[in-house]
């Protein structure tokens, strides 16, 4: 059996551009849900421009697959000239998950 691998984007938003942002974001979104070996993604962002977003795939090839798509390739380079003052990227092999629904 094989472990998931998981992507992190961590990123600092600019004040620039915020309809052309989210509707890009969503549209990544929906790309990366068709995108063989895609597990599932969550999204964060607070107050003050600071986001993460997590997102779990199969395989190390299907995540290569994902940042070479020429769509995501285009909304990467946006992001780096007009939509991101900082970000970092984490790619890492999931050993062990597991969740609680509360008391």
């Amino acid at each position: 059996m094989s472990n998931n691998y998981i992507v992190v984007f961590v990123s600092t938003r600019t004040k620039t551009d915020d309809v052309s942002y989210s509707q890009m974001a969503q549209e990544m979104e929906r790309l990366a849900k068709r995108q063989p070996g895609f597990i599932s993604m969550t999204s964060v962002r607070d107050s003050y421009g600071v986001g993460i977003t997590v997102c779990y795939w199969e395989s190390q090839e299907a995540i290569v697959a994902w940042k070479n798509n020429v769509d995501h390739a285009a909304a990467q380079s946006l992001g780096m000239k007009s939509w991101y003052s900082a970000y970092s990227v984490t790619i890492a092999e999931v050993k062990r998950s597991y969740t609680s629904s509360g008391g």
